[in-house]
């Protein structure tokens, strides 16, 4: 399969997961575009023992990782920048804490839950294939799948 065919029909999937990841349709985007370059440059590792787009998906969900990585080091130092200014001392505060409450919500869901809901919901991945990439069951994908979707109703 040639790179052309391969990218028009794994983009769809793989740029849906990234949406769902960061929840902006330009940075999924590029995203995206760094996922399909950095298959390019690391195809040879690719042992073809999952699917390509569980494959591809993983790629893409490093890019994420390290786009939050370099975002937090530069919203470290905007924040620094903005500490000094002692009219917006108060208001940081504040939107530091509701920030802070919001995170402990989101992040209130542990790991498998969290990652396997998100690849149901938003990168509407089959259960095989969410199996596949945690290296289990289509069952097993299914029963994390629902027992996420209790623990985020009883968080509710």
């Amino acid at each position: 399969m040639d790179f052309d065919q391969l990218y028009k029909e794994q983009f769809p999937v793989v740029y849906r997961y990234l949406t769902g990841l960061c929840g902006n349709q330009a940075l999924a985007e590029e995203l995206t575009q760094e996922t399909f370059c950095r298959a390019i440059e690391h195809s040879a590792s690719f042992q073809g023992k999952c699917r390509l787009s569980v494959w591809l998906c993983q790629i893409g969900k490093n890019c994420w990782l390290s786009y939050l990585r370099k975002a937090k080091r530069q919203a470290g130092d905007e924040a620094l920048e903005q500490m000094t200014s002692p009219q917006n001392v108060e208001e940081d505060l504040l939107i530091q804490e509701n920030a802070r409450q919001i995170h402990q919500r989101l992040h209130a869901l542990p790991e498998p839950y969290r990652e396997v809901f998100t690849l149901r919901v938003f990168a509407e991945l089959p259960y095989g294939q969410i199996g596949e990439l945690f290296g289990k069951s289509e069952n097993w994908a299914r029963v994390t799948y629902y027992r996420a979707k209790q623990k985020i109703k009883e968080g509710l």
